[in-house]
């Protein structure tokens, strides 16, 4: 048990049909409890995402079910280094049509509680392949200590029989059922899991004596071939240790019939040690062979010469950035100590006494005095130039907008808002000399058309508004 138990995957690959899927589903009946009974495969999925998750789940085989245009193929796997054995399925039957063929079967669950019975029969021979086989399929299932075993754990059986002049391979799957021997049939009866009926008897002695409504049916032919003693108690009503039993297997499914193929080293990948139908002789096997090592051999030659280039292009990386930090260096001795302080990067301000900067200028800009030191209490003092006086600085046009959110100005004293008025008219070009008119300025009206102030709309009489955008001659409607 536990890591020592072999496991296995039974999936198939490619496209099949509802019925070797059926028979998929019915060989993980077959091996049972080691396998994985729901396992789900995708179309995407490829053998190296089974061998991948193969080694930590512990799994040593994969029985691999493949369909061609003219037979269905089955592969078994040995993990992790192979072999592969490639057989053709000839016939097969499901467990359904097994049992259908049956008056009456046994199968339950409990049987598949416990791994089968495997027994060989004709693998004796001396030849490579038919050993090689019988090793595939004694490791598939878990060791057996015949004098330590419990009888009770075995409720199957696997019969995989050899025929040497076919070349061909029967897997069979059985039940196990073992009923004591030497007494009637009215006790026998008696023995069973369902009563017989009574109601007719006036006493038991009757049923035992006369055999009474008992069918020939369910005498089964028992001899030499399936008697023996039993050396423990086993399941079932009189098979007590040290008394005569019989053993009947009953069949279950599925069935298959088989042909080896062809046998591979690796997993599919590997050189073909044995084939059924293609025989090469010794020349052509050595020719192969120097084939495939001349592409080995040239494999690892490409394999060497892109490690030399990765080695190469990275000591170039490492020459490139020993000679930049030794240029930097340099550039940094030949300038001096690179670390001082650059005093002409203005420190970081604290946000507050930033905006309170922005409002004093903008109070400067439209007022065109100094603000109060306690309007703008964060705000430092406007930079000073040689002669003392404020250094000037450039006025916002008044046709641009406010943002929002800035403070309105403080109201001048209506005597010196009077004279600036007055300076501003004073101080502005005639006619066309001097430099362009703001934005916001007044212009001089057009002749020939009675220019009003700007408004945003005029409303009519029916409720409706006429927009006339700047710049805009279209009216539209609201």
């Amino acid at each position: 048990t536990g890591n020592t138990v072999p496991h296995s995957f039974v999936f198939h690959r490619g496209r099949v049909g509802k019925n070797v899927r059926q028979l998929i589903l019915d060989v993980r009946k077959v091996m049972e409890p080691y396998t994985a009974r729901a396992l789900k495969v995708r179309k995407k999925n490829s053998l190296k995402d089974f061998v991948a998750v193969a080694g930590p789940l512990g799994v040593t085989h994969f029985l691999v079910f493949s369909k061609s245009s003219s037979s269905i193929n089955f592969k078994l796997f040995r993990l992790p280094g192979g072999p592969t054995l490639t057989f053709k399925v000839t016939q097969y039957s499901l467990i359904k049509d097994v049992v259908s063929s049956l008056k009456r079967h046994r199968m339950h669950e409990q049987q598949f509680t416990q791994h089968p019975l495997l027994v060989l029969s004709n693998f004796g021979l001396q030849q490579i392949h038919v050993k090689l086989m019988a090793t595939m399929f004694q490791n598939m299932f878990p060791s057996i200590n015949v004098h330590k075993v419990n009888l009770n754990s075995i409720k199957r059986c696997l019969l995989v029989s050899y025929d040497a002049e076919a070349q061909l391979l029967d897997f069979r799957h059985y039940s196990v059922k073992v009923v004591p021997v030497g007494v009637s049939k009215g006790l026998k009866k008696l023995l069973q899991e369902k009563f017989p009926n009574m109601s007719r008897l006036e006493d038991i002695s009757e049923l035992l004596v006369k055999d009474i409504n008992l069918s020939e049916s369910e005498a089964e032919q028992d001899g030499t071939h399936n008697i023996l003693e039993l050396p423990q108690a086993y399941a079932g009503r009189g098979n007590m240790k040290a008394q005569q039993s019989a053993v009947r297997l009953t069949e279950i499914g599925p069935r298959m019939t088989l042909q080896l193929v062809k046998v591979e080293e690796g997993l599919a990948q590997g050189n073909v040690l044995f084939h059924s139908f293609i025989h090469k002789t010794e020349a052509e096997v050595q020719e192969i062979l120097a084939r495939k090592e001349a592409k080995l051999q040239l494999k690892t030659e490409r394999r060497r010469q892109q490690e030399a280039a990765v080695e190469r292009k990275r000591q170039q990386r490492e020459a490139h950035r020993e000679k930049s930090l030794a240029g930097i260096r340099r550039k940094r001795q030949r300038d001096g100590d690179s670390d001082a302080e650059d005093p002409g990067v203005p420190e970081e301000q604290d946000p507050a006494r930033q905006s309170d900067e922005s409002d004093a200028e903008y109070y400067r800009q439209e007022v065109g005095e100094e603000p109060d030191e306690d309007l703008f209490p964060n705000r430092t003092k406007r930079p000073r130039g040689p002669s003392g006086s404020a250094v000037p600085r450039k006025r916002r046009r008044r046709g641009q907008r406010e943002q929002p959110g800035a403070p309105k100005p403080r109201p001048a004293a209506p005597g010196k808002r009077r004279k600036k008025d007055s300076a501003r008219t004073d101080s502005k070009p005639q006619g066309g000399a001097g430099r362009k008119a703001g934005r916001g300025s007044e212009r001089p009206a057009r002749e020939g058309r009675n220019h009003g102030p700007k408004r945003r709309g005029k409303l009519l009489t029916r409720g409706k508004t006429i927009f006339r955008r700047p710049g805009h001659a279209k009216k539209g409607k609201r």
